[in-house]
């Protein structure tokens, strides 16, 4: 009685092991593909949602001169360091707005050196030195 049931069982292992090597010899008939073209609004996004602008030759504004900044005074602390730049305190890692006529530049102060700073504008760094009167 174990045998016979043994054997049955091998035969429809057996048989579920050929319908399943059959099975991966299907030919797919057609594979869906999605591509969105640069200029065409992709479908997934919310409605009425527009993306930033890419921050291109266009977008980026003019250059801005280190003469739009006054570094009036800086203090070298050994925990921090301090300047005042345009008439305000500023430490290093602090981001901060320079609004030149309309626009508003997003300013970031990166260090604070002796007798100068480095400021960044995006990937753009300015070294600008300490004005004495």
């Amino acid at each position: 009685m174990k045998t016979i049931a043994l054997l049955l069982a091998l035969m429809i292992l057996g048989q579920e092991a050929a319908r399943a090597a059959d099975a991966s010899l299907i030919d797919k008939k057609s594979q869906s593909a999605f591509t969105v073209e640069p200029n065409e609004r992709n479908p997934f996004w919310p409605i009425g949602w527009k993306p930033a602008a890419k921050n291109g030759a266009e977008t980026a504004g003019p250059e801005i001169p280190p003469t739009a900044f006054l570094v009036s005074s800086i203090t070298l602390g050994e925990a921090e360091r301090f300047a005042i730049i345009n008439g305000k305190v500023m430490k290093e890692g602090q981001q901060f707005g320079l609004q030149m006529g309309s626009q508003t530049y997003q300013i970031t102060l990166k260090e604070i050196q002796d007798g100068q700073v480095v400021l960044l504008r995006r990937d753009e760094e300015m070294i600008v030195p300490l004005r004495r009167k």
